[in-house]
């Protein structure tokens, strides 16, 4: 018999709703077979013996006995069970190989209805694709090879990796797979970090064509799975909006952003990163696009940078926001709240009259009233009067899954200023 994990009396509800997660707070007993025979314990009393493994398929129900689902149970996270399948765990442990082959063809076969073969785009999605703790990017190169970099954060996706990788490879046929399972949530989740080329050595640096734009993708250390591929759309958004425009791309990492408005037509663009490393790849990927003429980068700190050219008087026709995100939990949502508001202040300062505002946040935790609030006080203290045009978030390969809010993290709003 599997274990049954017990929630506490209403701790249902959300999972009902489609959140995939069990906190340690909301069990009130787990049944397991014993040597004794079939016994029930407190969460506690189950991290004190071995009947109940880290890393074992466990079932879940409500107080009243109803069957929620199954998942990984992880006895050292406050995630203490993440749920795979609204199957029982006999279904899904008969054939684990089967019961993801048929996750990682879905996922595939959802983003085929948005890219082509030539797309790069995020192939799995975490729980947003049910598979909790997993990110799949697929690259497709100017060689025409398939690259995937996956990452394995958490416990319940690491016990199925043997599973998933042959899934990968049987339905995707990638030329190369590069794990980059460096994430923190790891250490949380008591897995020691990893990563390497799984199965052949290939090229670390490779170069996708996005929106007709080349970029240089460092796999193995650049950013997080090395390109964020959330922003691809709008990128392409921030292009259509830059012919003839003076253009300040700030926070640029790559100079994607950039570089899709030189192709949209942009008269002159700056592009901003404070690691002289980036600023390289930034330098290496205009070369490429031979855009040297209209653009350049510039190695300095964006908040420094936006301070001196208030004082100089600079001023652009399209500005782009794109930070790192300010805060990862929500006891830094103010001080967070802070720096959003200073560099869209000042960006709405720098503008020329009815200047075009690209702004964007990648926190969850900076939710959207926090932002939009936020862009109307940096409006009221730079004393302009802000129209927003439109709001964007991630594209199509990143889905959002009812109930389980973190799914829906990206905000981009594009303002017109005056």
């Amino acid at each position: 018999m599997f274990a049954r994990v017990f929630l506490n009396k209403k701790e249902e509800e959300e999972i009902k709703q489609g959140f995939p997660w069990v906190f340690d707070n909301e069990i009130s007993h787990i049944k397991y077979d014993s040597a004794e025979g079939v016994k029930q314990a407190s969460l506690a009393e189950c991290a004190a013996c071995d009947d109940v493994k880290d890393g074992s398929v466990v079932e879940v129900f409500a107080k009243g006995g109803a069957f929620l689902g199954s998942g990984v149970i992880n006895k050292k996270s406050k995630i203490t069970v993440r749920l795979i399948g609204s199957e029982h765990a006999d279904q899904i442990m008969a054939d684990a190989q089967a019961f993801y082959d048929e996750k990682i063809q879905a996922a595939y076969d959802l983003r085929k209805l948005h890219y082509s073969i030539k797309d790069s785009y995020r192939l799995v999605y975490g729980e947003a694709d049910f598979i909790p703790g997993l990110i799949v990017e697929r690259f497709y190169d100017v060689n025409k090879n398939v690259y995937l970099v996956v990452q394995f954060s958490t416990l319940s996706c690491e016990v199925f990796r043997k599973e998933i990788m042959h899934a990968l490879r049987k339905i995707i046929k990638p030329y190369g797979v590069y794990e980059k399972s460096d994430a923190p949530s790891r250490e949380k989740e008591g897995l020691k970090l990893r990563c390497c080329w799984d199965g052949e050595v290939r090229e670390e640096k490779i170069t996708i064509c996005e929106n007709d734009v080349l970029i240089e993708v460092d796999l193995a250390n650049g950013q997080k799975t090395g390109y964020f591929l959330d922003q691809k759309d709008n990128r392409r958004v921030a292009g259509s909006l830059s012919q003839g425009k003076r253009v300040l791309d700030t926070f640029t990492h790559t100079g994607a952003f950039g570089l899709n408005c030189v192709k949209g037509g942009a008269k002159e663009v700056i592009s901003v990163d404070i690691s002289p490393e980036a600023v390289e790849l930034v330098k290496k990927n205009i070369e490429m696009n031979k855009a040297g003429s209209k653009m350049k980068a510039v190695c300095a700190d964006v908040f420094d940078l936006l301070k001196e050219y208030e004082k100089s008087g600079e001023k652009f026709d399209l500005i782009i926001l794109d930070p790192p995100a300010f805060t990862k939990s929500a006891k830094n949502i103010e001080k967070a709240y802070g720096g959003y508001k200073e560099i869209n202040l000042r960006a709405m300062r720098l503008l020329n009259p009815k200047g075009i505002l690209v702004t964007c946040s990648c926190s969850y935790f900076f939710d959207a009233d926090h932002f939009y609030g936020m862009l109307m006080k940096a409006a009221e203290d730079s004393k302009k009067r802000v129209q927003i045009l439109a709001k964007y978030g991630a594209g199509p390969d990143h889905p959002v899954l009812l109930g389980y809010p973190k799914s829906e993290y990206l905000k981009c709003a594009v303002c017109r200023v005056i």
